[in-house]
């Protein structure tokens, strides 16, 4: 993951399945929005929040191993988006922060 043009802004997670990484995509978006809300204890947000939080990034891109090849092969943000993983989401999550 890449927030801004600066590759220093670089960000490389590791986690042992698709769904595993969904969660933690939707974890680094709540934690985006726990900062730019320091205020607001309750937040709601939707599925088209969470994929325009990823298409603002300079870039975003998943290594997903294929048994079949045994080679990880690599995706792009669309990807995301395509493998309904974040069907789990639902339409709507809201927030509650201590």
């Amino acid at each position: 993951m890449q927030t801004s043009q600066n590759r220093s802004t670089r960000t490389f997670m590791d986690y042992d399945s698709i769904s595993q990484a969904m969660d933690g995509i939707c974890a680094i978006y709540e934690r985006k929005l726990k900062d730019l809300n320091p205020a607001n204890r309750n937040i709601t947000y939707d599925i088209g929040d969470l994929y325009n939080f990823i298409d603002g990034l300079a870039d975003m891109s998943a290594l997903v191993y294929d048994h079949s090849i045994q080679a990880y092969l690599p995706n792009d943000r669309h990807f995301l988006n395509i493998t309904g993983s974040f069907s789990t989401l639902g339409r709507t999550s809201k927030l509650s922060f201590s």
